[in-house]
């Protein structure tokens, strides 16, 4: 049996936008578009329109604003949180560092 739809597919951001007020989107690269209300995270609560539009991507894993101290990983936003807690504590550090 074939297996349809978007198993398998790894979710990757592209962008984010703000569609409504009180509302973020994820932009993914297969075309989804997961939309959430800022007010499920204490720390983008506090942020203003303004605040918001400063956005970083990171890896397509994640993003991060100027004035929020926190990075949120896409599997946050779709509640699989114990799939990414912790990835980084355990592998060796010389992994991330830059070759030369």
């Amino acid at each position: 049996m074939k297996i349809e739809g978007i198993y398998g597919y790894k979710p990757v951001i592209t962008k984010l936008g703000f569609s409504k007020r009180g509302m973020i989107d994820l932009y993914l690269k297969d075309g989804r578009i997961i939309s959430f209300p800022k007010n499920l995270f204490s720390d983008l609560k506090k942020l203003t329109p303004k605040q918001l539009h400063r956005w970083y991507l990171i890896g397509g894993e994640g993003f991060y604003f100027d004035d929020c101290n926190e990075v949120f990983h896409i599997e946050q936003i779709l509640g699989k949180y114990d799939d990414y807690k912790y990835r980084f504590v355990n592998e060796p550090q010389e992994k991330y560092r830059k070759k030369n």
